[in-house]
């Protein structure tokens, strides 16, 4: 017997525990994290019971007659537990969580499956569920991805560069100038893109403080000027690029390239890292590719990994 809950706030403690014994499961999806932005999305995450335990918890919003999984994360299909949980059980709660869905009068359920390179074991019932139910493929996004258990090398081009940085004086390493890059990664998106950093600087520093070994942030400098920067989203088994920026300077004296070397270097030290993610290189919901981009990203050692996005007509 499958019964479906909406979230209230009083279980937060008992998301979060849920949330940190799934298989497919990241820091994303505390409620530390997830509700930061709580006055931009009304929270309508659901808890699926088994004979009246939870089995799966699925971090969505609501807007309209939707449902969507999740609109303030970049993934956040079901989160699922590790034992007692099959196909068949996964089957069950998707068709729960439909009936639910329809009984609440919502036309359709958005769906953002969890990459495959973030589970910690196989996890992939929820797609074949979807299928089930007749779900659509509406948006991919392609990121590069590095496998860190056998990473390819740096091109001849980027090998040249990380060198000529070094040679140079550019310094790398993690850094707390929050205020001092974000102020340069605003200046590079408002006049590149016309747009700004998801998170505020008030927001960045609110979900660091909260989550400080997931958040990182890695600088590189030149006689004290920062010049170019990475925030490094840390869910084991992937070290996820959230944002990347460097200031003219920076271009110029290949400081990105000595920084990504060093971060690639940093994380293939660590056992708990699989996979170096650079982040996806699409606009419009995945129909525009940024060509250049996605090459800068394999002349560093990426491959193709996508974010699928899935509807559900109810």
């Amino acid at each position: 017997m499958i019964t479906i809950v909406r979230y209230e706030a009083s279980m937060a403690a008992r998301w979060d525990e849920f949330a940190r014994m799934s298989r497919n499961a990241t820091f994303l999806h505390q409620r530390g994290y997830m509700d930061y932005h709580s006055d931009r999305f009304e929270d309508c995450s659901l808890i699926a019971l088994h004979d009246g335990k939870w089995c799966a918890i699925l971090p969505a919003c609501i807007a309209g007659d939707t449902l969507y999984s999740h609109r303030g994360l970049t993934y956040g299909g079901w989160l699922l537990p590790l034992k007692h949980f099959d196909v068949t059980l996964m089957i069950g709660v998707m068709d729960a969580a439909c009936e639910w869905m329809r009984a609440q009068g919502l036309k359709r359920m958005v769906y953002k499956a969890v990459p495959h390179i973030y589970h910690h074991y196989p996890c992939e019932e929820d797609l074949y569920a979807l299928f089930r139910q007749h779900a659509v493929l509406t948006e991919a996004n392609i990121s590069t991805t590095i496998d860190l258990t056998c990473p390819l090398p740096l091109d001849r081009g980027n090998k040249s560069g990380a060198n000529a940085a070094r040679k140079a004086g550019i310094i790398v390493g993690e850094s707390d100038s929050w205020e001092e890059y974000w102020q340069l990664l605003s200046s590079l998106l408002d006049q590149r893109y016309d747009t700004r950093p998801v998170h505020t600087l008030e927001e960045i520093h609110l979900l660091h403080d909260r989550f400080p070994g997931n958040i990182r942030l890695y600088t590189a400098s030149l006689d004290g000027e920062l010049l170019a920067g990475v925030v490094m989203y840390l869910s084991a088994p992937v070290a996820h690029c959230q944002y990347i920026g460097a200031s003219p300077r920076g271009k110029e004296n290949k400081a990105l390239t000595l920084l990504f070397e060093h971060l690639i270097g940093l994380y293939s030290g660590m056992e708990e890292y699989r996979y170096f993610d650079f982040g996806i290189s699409n606009e419009d919901h995945g129909r525009y590719l940024n060509e250049g981009l996605v090459r800068q990203k394999s002349r560093l050692g990426g491959r193709g990994i996508v974010y699928n996005t899935f509807e559900i007509c109810l």
